[in-house]
């Protein structure tokens, strides 16, 4: 038999893809880069998604079978959309690359594994209600737990859980630094926490942690299992490496042991969830980890004009701990920022609510503009303004800051004393108490009903008989509110009637019920300082009301199609882009918050916030902010400008005169 050798022509010799038309000199540098450890700094608007989804085309055009890739993304979605683009690009199927969110691998992981951790494969994976459903069972079952009435509620015991195991901390340490209302419930809470874990694992349980924390631990105890997925996984890349906590960053390292084939992409000026769990030590400290790690950068933006892109770079270089790199624009000159001082927050509303509507008669889509601050109660005069307006918009952060359930529990207080036949009102009011349900509220509301004036007929006496012994305290406390709300001198004070809700019961209910308790506080102290405005409850109920605020009809009956303004907290913005960007509240104390500048590194993620905040808009950036404010007594207060606005140098910014006109068809005569 004769022998023949067919000669394999390299992939290396023949790309199908003509990459240097396609990549710039930096995109291209990485994406042909060769093995080891590579770490990519993405500036903001630099492709990083076009970078990532070519280097995994080029592996596999160089002949590295698809099954030995590990894409790693932080939503499913991008992950999706990375590998549909690399077929399209090269023609083959990617359907054997490993590809999702660290969640999503973990659970493959764990299907085939968790027998060696105790776990039957066909496991269940709790959400977040379950969770906290779960946790609220344990509660209940424990009769010395079960008494406390300031203990936390299910949807926080899950937050101090699962930030716990996100961080590597204990609960106890949590607590300390995040929930120090709860020390004297410590040792309840940690014996929860190590009754829920015992208890996920007997009924072949696992949240959303767990797929994290029992891969780690896989990887960890278990060597055969660690060489064999290091092994699997030649090539390992993730995106997004900035928002990593520290069990992903634990994970990536035991999963690189054998080849050490990483390439991380992210961006440190862009790391801004430590609320979550991120660990900005993991990218920034990434060359400690990985002394060997070759470092690429991205600094040529395809998304903002010049004079953004100044004023960005030039905010940014004040932070200490970060690679630096400045941004370049590929686009041409385009109009300087603009910085605007308003006399009040209402004033603020007006002008960016009036300038909206110049933008939009000068041609620019209501979908191409963006209003941004740094919390969700920032947004609450500019919502009404807007509503006023008739200007459509949409609320990224959350839902619309009067349909919150803290802000409708308040207002619901004073919507009985405004008018004590308000049925609704009584019953959300009613149940907020511990062991009213919807029956009890009934019960009392038809009492209080069958009397011609329900606020004069209150007998606390007679209304306790239809409560449960165990309901009977937060009932008196309840119609104890309601007697302070109702004092002759409240009824032109809607400020105060709020202050009162808050003091007496409600702000320790949020502490026990939401984890974001701080931030609802805000809110509440927001609109607490907006009624100052009014002189009685009854006209600022209705001001709520004929703005639509209170309702949701105009909501409903909006067409899907119907452009709107975006309003958006800064967070829930990153990875977005405008044309037209609006930062409002740019005081100090508000951006940075004054809660943020507390914490470990706070000034400096709260000016990577603004640098995020910045980098959205293409062409036009607007920074905002009023001269006056309230302070927490609801007085006025000078405010002044955000250190972030102060410390840049070189004015890469106009400073705009407002000036006050009156239109005399707005009055009547």
């Amino acid at each position: 038999m004769q022998k023949y050798t067919l000669k394999i022509a390299t992939k290396s010799d023949n790309y199908c893809i003509d990459y240097a038309k396609h990549l710039n000199s930096e995109q291209m540098q990485v994406v042909t880069a060769r093995e080891g450890v590579i770490l990519v700094i993405a500036g903001a608007g630099t492709g990083k998604t076009r970078t990532v989804t070519y280097r995994v085309a080029r592996l596999m055009e160089s002949g590295i079978p698809p099954e030995k890739i590990l894409l790693v993304t932080f939503t499913n979605k991008a992950s999706r959309e990375m590998l549909r683009r690399v077929e399209s690009l090269i023609g083959s199927s990617t359907k054997k690359i490993w590809g999702g969110t660290f969640h999503h691998i973990g659970n493959l992981i764990l299907k085939k594994e968790a027998h060696l951790l105790g776990y039957q494969s066909n496991y269940s994976i709790l959400d977040q209600e379950d969770a906290k459903n779960l946790l609220g069972d344990l509660v209940a079952g424990s009769e010395a737990i079960s008494k406390d009435k300031w203990f936390p509620k299910g949807s926080v015991l899950a937050g101090i859980i699962s930030f716990a195991t996100n961080t590597q901390k204990t609960v106890k340490e949590v607590i300390v630094e995040r929930y120090p209302f709860f020390a004297k419930q410590t040792d309840k809470i940690e014996q929860i926490a190590i009754d829920y874990f015992r208890r996920k694992k007997k009924m072949n349980l696992m949240d959303f942690d767990d797929l994290l924390l029992n891969w780690k631990i896989l990887l960890e105890n278990f060597s055969e299992i660690r060489d064999h997925y290091s092994q699997k996984f030649s090539y390992i890349l993730v995106d997004e490496y900035q928002d990593t906590n520290l069990i992903q960053a634990d994970i990536i390292d035991l999963l690189t042991s054998h080849h050490r084939n990483l390439m991380a992409v992210g961006d440190d000026s862009q790391s801004i969830y430590s609320f979550r769990g991120a660990n900005f030590a993991n990218i920034i400290d990434f060359p400690k980890r990985y002394p060997d790690a070759k470092i690429f950068k991205l600094e040529t933006n395809y998304r903002s004009t010049p004079e953004i892109l100044n004023l960005s770079n030039l905010s940014i270089a004040h932070n200490q701990r970060q690679f630096p790199k400045t941004l370049k624009a590929s686009r041409a000159s385009g109009a300087i920022p603009a910085l605007v001082a308003l006399g009040d927050t209402l004033k603020q509303a007006d002008f960016v609510s009036q300038r909206i509507l110049e933008l939009q008669d000068e041609g620019i889509s209501l979908n191409d503009i963006s209003v941004l601050y740094r919390a969700h109660y920032h947004s609450m005069e500019l919502q009404m303004e807007l509503t006023r307006k008739g200007i459509p918009f949409e609320v990224r952060s959350g839902l619309k800051f009067f349909e919150q359930a803290h802000i409708k529990d308040v207002t619901a207080f004073l919507r009985i004393i405004v008018n004590p036949f308000d049925e609704l009102a009584w019953k959300r009011s009613l149940k907020l108490y511990p062991r009213v349900g919807h029956a009890t509220a009934g019960k009392i509301c038809k009492y209080l009903f069958s009397k011609k004036e329900p606020l004069r007929a209150i007998d606390t006496n007679e209304l306790v008989r239809l409560v449960s012994a165990r309901a009977k305290e937060g009932i008196i406390k309840f119609f104890n509110i309601i007697e302070e709300l109702k004092a002759p001198e409240m009824l032109n004070s809607p400020s105060g009637m709020i202050d009162i809700v808050i003091k007496n019961g409600y702000q320790d209910y949020l502490k026990g019920k939401y984890t974001n308790y701080e931030s609802r506080m805000d809110d509440l102290n927001q609109l607490a300082g907006f009624a100052v405005n009014y002189q009685t409850t009854e006209d600022f109920l209705r001001e709520l009301t004929l703005t639509g605020i209170l309702t949701t009809e105009e909501i409903s009956s909006q067409s899907n199609e119907e452009e709107r303004v975006t309003l958006s907290s800064i967070h829930q913005a990153k990875g977005l882009e405008w044309l037209t960007v609006f930062i409002i509240w740019c005081a100090e104390g508000r951006f940075p918050l004054a809660r943020g500048l507390e914490e470990n590194g706070g000034e400096e993620e709260e000016r990577r916030l603004f640098y995020v905040a910045t980098t959205r808009a293409k062409d036009e950036l607007y920074l905002c902010f009023p001269l006056m404010g309230e302070s927490r007594n609801y007085t006025e207060i000078l405010l002044k400008p955000s250190r972030f606005i102060k410390e840049l140098e070189g004015s890469p910014y106009e400073e705009w005169m407002i000036e006050e006109s009156y239109d005399l068809n707005d009055f009547s005569y």
